[in-house]
């Protein structure tokens, strides 16, 4: 008892996990009002979340050149961005077996060196060698994926749970954010200087500013709140253990052992499979909209066929634009829903996320029916569609960190992205350009054979959004029951 009571004073004003000189615990921090060095390692780490879906979007964004430069079909074409998703989520349950158990500072920095030199490197890669570029993007996947598995368990242990899904919030906010400049800045640098490979040199300049602010402004070590609780609990512990000797929170498990208990929890199962039909509509989407809004345009005869000139860029530029603030809303109105329904509903969470996902399949549907005769309509439902996919970004990690325990969260979140992407992103960018491929050896060739193959192809996105839901609707069932077991 008297243990216990010595450690509980100096943990709770020791977050980082450092003393100060003499043994003075630091001051402490009310949770009502987090340090102000606690929000500046969110801004670095929101930072570097921006830069990454910046560089993932750069490839859509010019989709049009990339093709056209390197003779590619629409099946070849999508390989870019699935290369690109495998070595995302092959990646992943390697960094968040690193994450879980050794320095993450140097995880995160490690993986923004690696990514941005790649991509930088791939800016010089000639007409002939389309096979290396292939390589280069599948190499800034892994990169990526240091980056997005260990990034949201550093904000789990900041803030507790009240605060964490406002503050995962704000770094969700900047997927969509950095999806959409990584867009605008494929198309801007493509037009102003007739070169696209400029895309690809402006990212690695950023990415270099986000490891300087890494190393000046993230501690060196951030006390986890396994170890918080596992130091706070030492008197109950070392009280039980004569009753109950198996009891050993703090215990070390293997990858295994992790992935098993996971894989038992109903909760975890069913939301990533929820969060792997998001994957996969959001995937395809991000492809190949540019693509099919052009294809569309082309057909009612608003802009002339990209031929021998420069491709005309305003729509990834108008479709960027759409991303970002469809984005921001969605991922705050997904927030504050949660927030506000969760006080009235045990499982609140996974029943906005399954409402969100049939309302967004609706409108992803609606707008392929009409975009042969109003392009208009076709960015209007476009948009609605993105902003309730967005709802779900920070509610489906916030599931995900209350029904698992702390010590398996980075084990769980690099599982998640590996199921997601691997049955998710990964597949949707080739699998509809295939379908695509397809359906356009059946009929001469033609622009308007060109859009109607790529409309009947994405209309596999609205059923497979209905089918994300279904999923979430599982997933409430099942939550209380994981939440208080994880509490446990």
């Amino acid at each position: 008892e008297h243990t216990g009571l010595q450690l509980q004073p100096r943990l709770e004003g020791q977050t980082y996990g450092a003393a100060a000189a003499g043994g003075t615990p630091c001051p402490s921090v009310s949770r009502s009002s987090p340090a102000v060095r606690h929000w500046l390692v969110v801004a670095v780490l929101c930072f570097g979340n921006f830069i990454n879906f910046m560089d993932w979007c750069l490839v859509p964004g010019i989709l049009m050149e990339i093709q056209k430069y390197f003779g590619l079909s629409d099946g070849a074409a999508g390989v870019l961005q699935t290369v690109f998703t495998v070595g995302y989520m092959l990646a992943a349950p390697s960094f968040g077996y690193l994450g879980d158990r050794y320095n993450r500072k140097v995880i995160l920095g490690a993986g923004i060196v690696f990514w941005s030199s790649v991509t930088l490197g791939s800016s010089f890669i000639p007409q002939s060698l389309y096979s290396v570029f292939v390589l280069s993007r599948g190499l800034v996947g892994i990169g990526t994926a240091s980056y997005s598995t260990v990034a949201p368990t550093i904000i789990a242990d900041l803030f507790e749970e009240g605060r964490r899904t406002t503050v995962l919030s704000i770094f969700y906010l900047f997927i969509p954010v950095g999806s959409g400049c990584g867009y605008m800045l494929a198309a801007l640098m493509a037009k102003s200087t007739g070169d696209w490979h400029w895309a690809f040199r402006v990212t690695p300049c950023m990415a270099g500013l986000a490891l300087v602010l890494l190393i000046l402004l993230i501690p060196p070590r951030i006390q986890r709140r396994t170890e918080r609780h596992r130091a706070l609990s030492i008197s109950g512990t070392i009280q039980n253990a004569a009753e109950k000797p198996e009891v050993n929170r703090g215990a070390k498990t293997t990858w295994c052992q992790d992935v098993g208990s996971l894989v038992k929890n109903c909760s975890f199962v069913c939301s990533s499979l929820g969060l792997t039909a998001m994957a996969f509509v959001t995937g395809a989407l991000a492809m190949w909209v540019p693509l099919f809004l052009y294809r569309a345009q082309v057909v009612q005869g608003i802009v002339p066929p990209c031929l021998q000139e420069s491709c005309n860029s305003s729509n990834s530029l108008i479709f960027g634009g759409i991303t970002i603030g469809t984005g921001i809303l969605g991922v705050i109105a997904g927030a504050e829903a949660a927030r506000r329904l969760r006080k009235i509903h045990s499982k609140a969470d996974p029943l906005i996320c399954a409402t969100s996902m049939f309302t967004s399949a609706l409108f992803l549907y609606a707008a392929l029916m009409v975009a042969q005769t109003n392009i208009l309509s076709t960015f209007i439902f476009l948009a609605l569609g993105e902003l309730f996919l967005s709802v779900n970004w920070a509610v489906v990690t916030d599931i995900l960190l209350y029904v698992v325990t702390p010590r398996r969260q980075s084990t769980a979140i690099a599982l998640q992205i590996l199921v997601s992407h691997l049955l998710g992103d990964a597949i949707s960018p080739y699998l509809i350009g295939v379908i695509s491929n397809a359906i356009q050896a059946r009929s001469t060739p033609s622009f308007q054979g060109s859009f109607q193959s790529m409309q009947y192809s994405f209309a596999i996105c609205a059923f497979i959004g209905v089918f994300g839901g279904a999923f979430f609707l599982l997933t409430s069932l099942h939550i209380t029951e994981d939440r208080k077991e994880a509490e446990r």
